[in-house]
């Protein structure tokens, strides 16, 4: 797609279809400097008894009297105190109605919603039109089923900001990054195996200038990477780890942080078999994967100022004549042994031997993790949020930061300690799972068991927002690619 920003009015803009916005309550659209088209748009608008409410949709086939035969309207819902929040779901449906209208041209007039905010709307817009328009497609062969691609989106907006060039590159980074990670979660489980996800995942740091190490299942062993391995014993597809390193290229890094991304490319629930429908999403199991890898693709061009690292954790847990069983006890990379109570709950035994890899090997000054880790987190929080736990409040705030920034919702759960009881009976150092009440919690106080209480360190879990079984505006069904954006945005700020 190509991408440009203008000043122009959007009466002077040419394509196929010109969207421009209005807020809840708003009698006509914000940001059109032309008279004549916002009367005539206001009238629709009256006409059509549009409110301003985000599924508010107007649009109007005009006389030739401006540079567009067709405009739009879309309702942004109440103005926010984050520049750009409201744009970017504006943005997405204005992609969606281009696909259905057929326009490979679009272009959005925007509103600038608020002071200073000018970069903020452009970039978000720019994200907005990106995931809006997205599908997965590469094995339809009914033409019939595949959407029209915009070809080319211009982004006008009246304000003089030098920043505007960057804002609209970092949205197209963005947008292409979040892309990525649908991509390899929407691939087929079988098509997307360890091996395969591994290939990529190279293919992906030749193309960022990304340094790439597999470990394969001997260094792994002897590494101690013992759960990990454990867990895909059932599987054709041995174990492995995917190991790629940015470094900032002219200025000194800002300290070494690690990003952990659990990478189980299918999950059936192990002997513990998930029923048939549980498992038809499973292939999105390698979420926080997907997502880790794509944000690492961004951290070149974002200019990243600190050295990351990132492991991806890839296995398959199946039911095969070696899988893991309950009632197992696990030796772990740190030297702690499990009792496994659960082999569903095989996400926080591929993490522990990572996390303690990271924490003694790499020893970063600051760690953050993400998986699709549980279903209480899910419950708790709904499908369109993320959960965070972490017990450095500096650390919180900048993801929440990035999350806000990046229109993602992201809420931090506790860490109560006092659930960690639940896991510290039986015969190994600690059970894989507590009760059913606080799931969220104790697995995330499982996790932690496996870091250096001193080590900033974060779990990110996204096991509701990270695959889309209804649609919502930026994403069809499907992987969401959840949490790259609010990763970018806090390395962005490191």
């Amino acid at each position: 797609m190509r991408i440009r920003v203008s000043k122009k009015d959007i009466s002077e803009l040419e394509a196929e279809l010109v969207v421009c916005f209005a807020f809840e309550d708003e009698k006509q659209p914000a940001g059109v400097r032309h008279a004549a088209l916002r009367k005539a748009l206001a009238a629709e608008m009256k006409a059509e008894r549009f409110t301003g409410q985000p599924t508010d949709f107007v649009i109007w086939n005009t006389d030739g009297r401006f540079g567009s035969s067709r405009f739009a309207v879309i309702g942004l819902g109440p103005r926010r105190e984050t520049p750009g929040e409201a744009i970017r779901l504006g943005a997405a449906r204005a992609a969606r109605a281009a696909a259905r209208l057929s326009a490979r041209t679009l272009a959005l007039g925007l509103p600038q919603d608020s002071e200073g905010g000018a970069e903020a709307e452009v970039r978000a817009a720019i994200e907005g039109a990106v995931l809006g328009g997205y599908h997965f497609e590469r094995h339809l062969t009914d033409k019939t089923r595949k959407i029209v691609k915009t070809r080319s989106l211009e982004v006008s907006i009246d304000d003089k900001g030098r920043g505007l060039s960057k804002a609209s590159r970092l949205g197209q980074i963005g947008g292409r990054a979040v892309c990525l990670a649908r991509d390899l979660v929407n691939e087929g489980p079988s098509r997307m195996n360890p091996t395969a996800f591994a290939r990529a995942a190279r293919a992906q740091a030749r193309e960022a200038g990304l340094a790439c190490k597999e470990l394969l299942e001997p260094r792994l062993r002897k590494l101690g990477m013992n759960a990990l391995l454990d867990v895909a014993r059932g599987s054709k597809e041995a174990g492995r780890v995917v190991h790629l390193t940015y470094k900032p290229q002219r200025a000194r890094a800002r300290g070494k942080i690690v990003l952990v991304g659990k990478g189980v490319t299918f999950d059936s629930g192990g002997l513990n078999l998930k029923t048939a429908d549980g498992m038809l999403t499973m292939k999105s199991d390698m979420a926080g994967a997907a997502a880790v890898l794509a944000t690492m693709t961004t951290l070149g061009e974002i200019g990243c100022r600190a050295e990351v690292h990132a492991l991806l954790g890839l296995v398959e847990n199946m039911t095969g004549a070696a899988a893991y069983k309950p009632g197992d006890i696990l030796d772990t990379h740190s030297g702690k042994t499990v009792e496994v109570t659960n082999t569903d709950a095989e996400g926080r035994l591929v993490m522990c031997d990572l996390l303690s890899y990271a924490a003694s090997t790499l020893k970063p000054t600051r760690m953050v993790d993400v998986a699709t880790l549980t279903g209480a987190c899910v419950v708790a929080l709904g499908t369109q949020a993320s959960g965070i736990f972490s017990r450095h409040d500096d650390l919180a705030e900048g993801i929440l930061a990035g999350g806000r920034q990046a229109g993602e919702k992201v809420w931090r759960l506790p860490l109560y300690d006092e659930y960690l009881s639940q896991l510290q009976t039986g015969p190994a150092d600690l059970r894989s799972t507590g009760s059913r009440w606080g799931g969220a919690i104790t697995a995330a106080l499982f996790l932690g068991e496996f870091v250096p209480r001193d080590l900033p360190w974060l779990h990110l879990d996204i096991a509701g927002p990270a695959f889309a079984e209804t649609e919502v505006p930026e994403a069809r069904l499907g992987g969401t690619g959840a949490g790259v954006l609010t990763l970018m945005r806090w390395l962005e700020s490191v």
